[in-house]
């Protein structure tokens, strides 16, 4: 398939709800508020019960999503946190997924993963855990569209942001290549949303600060608005 890029579905600088939070039993009514408020781009954490000890949500989600967000220009970021994340591409796009992000924690060969998602027209990024150094995840993200800075140990939403991930966002964007994205996710707030701005991420990932108010679209306009 074609190889397609990050880089054109991006505004200046995106944030991006996360799905792991929603009310599933009001998911479409809130993916719908979104979509009106302005989001674009859907985080869907993936879990299996072993890279992360939650199992989560996966393509069948994504499969309900995607006519959704898709009918709307948006798109649908698949974060798998996952042991093996190849045997899970095929799945996720034919679910309807425009991405994968695996962690670099989770394989042998980064680069050889991310080709192997490109192989089925997936975009693709790579994510680094608290424990594993900017430096670390910047020399493997070859081939990477954007390289995401988890903020909190992956698994659960609700986690209280890590402030020493300031510090890690700045080394990160001061070692990836220019055209490659930034992202960061977990405990992201109205009260540090703009730092991780300032710090270099380009998108944001926000799921309890979104998905917590009873207005989700207010409460992601606010955010955008914090954002700046």
């Amino acid at each position: 398939m074609a190889a397609v890029s990050f880089r054109s579905w991006v505004r200046e600088v995106e944030l991006e709800p996360s799905v792991y939070a929603a009310d599933f039993l009001r998911l479409g009514e809130q993916v719908e508020s979104l979509l009106a408020a302005g989001a674009r781009i859907f985080h869907v954490d993936v879990g299996d019960g072993h890279f992360v000890p939650p199992v989560t949500i996966g393509p069948v989600v994504v499969r309900a999503l995607a006519p959704l967000v898709h009918a709307r220009g948006g798109r649908l970021d698949c974060h798998l946190m996952v042991a093996d994340p190849e045997p899970h591409f095929g799945q996720i796009r034919a679910a309807g997924g425009d991405s994968v992000t695996f962690h670099v924690e989770a394989v042998v060969d980064a680069r050889a993963t991310a080709a192997a998602a490109r192989e089925l027209g997936l975009a693709v990024g790579l994510a680094f855990n608290p424990g594993t150094s900017a430096e670390e995840a910047a020399a493997a993200a070859e081939g990477a569209d954007l390289v995401l800075c988890m903020s909190v140990v992956p698994g659960y939403s609700g986690q209280d942001f890590l402030p020493e991930s300031i510090e890690r966002l700045r080394r990160l964007r001061g070692l990836v290549a220019p055209e490659q994205l930034v992202q960061v996710d977990g405990g992201i707030t109205a009260a540090n949303v703009r730092a991780v701005r300032e710090a270099g991420a380009d998108l944001v990932v926000a799921g309890s600060a979104v998905f917590g108010p009873a207005d989700v679209g207010a409460a992601y306009a606010s955010l955008v608005r914090a954002l700046g």
